[in-house]
């Protein structure tokens, strides 16, 4: 098996900005809950990202309420200090997910709250969208040592096939990206 590499660059050309008419914005769903183990006060191109995605969704009238790992007790990722992960955050966001009520769920990231939103998602029956940011396989197979770094991407690749297949869309930023996750089997 390859550990899973970036894309090369320049292999993409930047979409077309969308637009949409009066029709798409009727059909938007107007509470919307991202849940994501990347946010404020870390600063990177995820927490980036959904500050402005949901500031597009606030301006065209939808109410967005971002649950990230501050609210929870965590702990530093090891090696990468900046980022907190949600220690048990399970029962905690069930109760905020039942009180914000949200007509559409969206999992930015595949930490510990992503997994716990997912996890609530399948026991409800709800709909989720998932988004690939981060090549987990590759980021984590640098970590360890040579011998380790095949089955580390291997096992890695297998949890990132099963936390996006349950979802009904994966967004992803370029048709390499894309391109990449159905090579892997997502």
């Amino acid at each position: 098996m390859q550990i899973p590499g970036p894309a090369s660059p320049g292999a993409d050309t930047a979409p077309a900005a969308f637009v949409p008419g009066a029709e798409a914005l009727r059909m938007l769903p107007r509470r919307i809950l991202i849940v994501t183990d990347a946010w404020a006060p870390q600063v990177n191109g995820v927490v980036r990202t959904y500050e402005a995605i949901s500031a597009v969704l606030v301006r065209r009238g939808c109410t967005v309420r971002v649950i990230g790992p501050g609210a929870f007790a965590s702990v530093a990722l090891p090696s990468y200090p900046e980022i907190a992960l949600a220690l048990a955050p399970y029962r905690r966001l069930c109760a905020m997910i039942a009180a914000f009520e949200p007509e559409a769920i969206h999992i930015a990231v595949e930490g510990p709250l992503g997994w716990a939103a997912r996890r609530w998602c399948l026991r409800h029956g709800r709909a989720f969208s998932t988004a690939f940011h981060t090549n987990f396989p590759a980021y984590a197979a640098q970590r360890v040592p040579g011998p380790l770094r095949r089955p580390v991407a291997a096992a890695t690749l297998a949890a990132l096939r099963r936390f996006h297949g349950a979802a009904r869309l994966t967004y992803v930023a370029t048709p390499s990206i894309e391109g990449a996750l159905r090579g892997w089997g997502v």
